[in-house]
């Protein structure tokens, strides 16, 4: 099997900023060292431990939104925009992250990202009010969901 070079990287998971080598293959082809790597659509990047970026996910959900907002925003009603947005654009957020650890605040950023969308589409900025619409549409936090996504995929490895 041969290797395509100009897709394939290092990345270097683990302490302290130590210059690896460089990879050569025996055709002459070098794989260069990245800080982030893309596989399977999720991003690792360069840490102490295994860490993803989520600028991708966050990035792909705005757009999604975006899209579904700036073409139904003032027709629709809120409930068909957030059934929407529940089925396209939260597994965009959500996209493979259940496989990796996920620190503390990148879980309190997705739910920023949810009570932000919350704000735009109903015009409210008390959080107290975000939080009570969730719970009226019975929209479901992204934290939320990512707890319940890990454990049913810890299931399946039993």
């Amino acid at each position: 099997m041969s290797i395509n070079f100009s897709k394939s990287s290092c990345l270097r998971i683990g302490p302290g900023n130590v210059v690896c080598a460089t990879i050569t293959s025996s055709t002459g082809h070098s794989i260069p060292w990245t800080s982030e790597i893309r596989y399977l659509g999720v991003y690792l990047v360069k840490f102490r431990t295994v860490k993803c970026s989520l600028d991708a996910a966050e990035r792909g959900f705005y757009r999604a939104f975006n899209s579904i907002f700036g073409k139904i925003g003032h027709i629709a009603s809120e409930e068909v925009i957030l059934q929407l947005v529940s089925t396209k654009c939260t597994p965009i957020l959500l996209y493979g992250i259940e496989v990796l650890p996920i620190r503390q605040s990148q879980l309190r950023f997705l739910d920023f990202m949810i009570n932000r969308l919350f704000m735009k589409l109903f015009k409210i900025n008390d959080i107290r009010l975000v939080h009570l619409c969730q719970d009226l549409f019975c929209f479901h936090l992204p934290s939320k969901l990512l707890q319940q996504r890990s454990n049913k995929f810890m299931d399946k490895l039993k």
